[in-house]
């Protein structure tokens, strides 16, 4: 009995040994990282702004009579919006042309007086007092014809601006003012227009940021405040389903504020389709440093170990060693390595289960496209 046990313990052991070291070192899938040209970039929160907004007042004072626009329509710059009771300033513009042909009559009369008194002043016919008199009355006449004048233009100007025009071109707001109320000369507001294309996006950026972007606009030969050389940025919006929109930086401001310890930068975006309004969030992409030969690695290969992340090795010899590194932003796909590695390495991407630090390890390599598929 007892040879019998011994027996099947050795079979046993025999087939365990056998199947261990028919199963081998585990297989894990490895590659080399990415190595090529990039531009690393920084994300943003922002607000779009129109480029250009108004309201909408009157500059003169009566009851509205007329609104001629849509709600909400896009109107081009010039056309009529409203129009203002008008019966008032024509009377006043017929007053002041009468006047006019008063001032006309006077002036031509103190202008034959004078004349008329210079001739007669060589012979002596009458005192010098008196052509002074005449002098005084035509110059009188010649100012009072000359404030006739000015009060005929201010009535022309007056009568035209009862017809209120849009003093630019985009899309308008509704009518906050309905016909038979009165308008109050610069103050009521009638509405407000704004440009749509191009569009204006704002956000802020620290003092790090700062003093990053305006080194590298300086290596480009320009400067922040004029766009860093018109730097192109990227801008997506809360629906993921719409693609990001491309603009540039033209903008920055000239200091930081010292209460939040930021300064806004501006970026343009062209609009035509009006797929874009003021108001609208988005998050901006912007480049955050010079082009440079990167390291690249696919984000599943980095692991955590407490407050460090690692990378998973492979020697020659099929050896497994953790390599510390300091991981980037993701550009293409992939994962921004910025300190740590060199490009040559061979990493694991899948298998990390098995592969532990010091175990060998059967390598299947395989080739990483230069942007990573989705």
């Amino acid at each position: 009995m007892k040879n019998y046990v011994f027996l099947c313990f050795w079979v046993l052991a025999f087939f365990g040994i056998a199947a261990s070291a028919q199963q081998g070192p585990p297989t894990v899938t490895v590659a080399s990282p990415v190595v090529k040209t990039i531009v690393e970039d920084d994300e943003f929160v922002g607000r779009f702004e129109a480029q250009s907004e108004v309201v909408v007042r009157a500059r003169v004072s009566g009851y509205l009579e007329e609104v001629h626009f849509q709600d909400g329509s896009l109107v081009e710059q010039g056309q009529l919006l409203f129009t203002i009771d008008q019966r008032q300033f024509n009377t006043a513009l017929r007053q002041a042309r009468a006047q006019i042909d008063v001032a006309t009559a006077t002036y031509d009369f103190a202008e034959e007086q004078l004349e008329r008194a210079q001739a007669l002043i060589g012979n002596g016919t009458i005192p010098q007092s008196v052509l002074d008199q005449r002098r005084e009355a035509y110059l009188a006449a010649q100012g009072a014809l000359e404030q006739a004048r000015a009060a005929v233009e201010l009535a022309e100007l007056d009568l035209e601006f009862s017809q209120i025009r849009a003093p630019m071109a985009g899309r308008i707001d509704r009518s906050r003012l309905d016909p038979g109320n009165l308008v109050s000369a610069n103050q009521t507001e009638l509405t407000s227009i704004v440009s749509n294309d191009p569009i204006y996006f704002f956000f802020d950026i620290d003092e790090r940021y700062f003093l990053a972007y305006a080194r590298d606009a300086r290596a480009r030969g320009s400067a922040l405040q004029e766009g860093g050389g018109a730097l192109e940025v990227k801008v997506t919006l809360s629906d993921t389903r719409i693609p990001a929109q491309t603009g540039h930086l033209d903008f920055s401001e000239n200091r930081i504020d010292a209460a939040t310890g930021t300064m806004r930068v501006r970026a343009v975006l062209p609009n035509p389709d009006e797929l874009l309004t003021p108001g609208l969030f988005g998050r901006v992409n912007v480049p955050g440093s010079l082009p440079y030969e990167g390291i690249l690695v696919p984000d599943r290969a980095i692991v955590a170990d407490q407050n460090r992340r690692l990378v998973m090795t492979v020697g020659e010899d099929g050896v497994v060693t953790p390599l510390p590194v300091r991981p980037g932003p993701r550009i293409d796909g992939y994962r921004v390595i910025r300190e740590g590695m060199d490009g040559t390495e061979t990493i694991v991407i899948d298998g990390l289960v098995t592969a532990r630090p010091g175990t060998t390890v059967n390598p299947e390599w395989v080739d990483l496209p230069l942007i990573a598929e989705n």
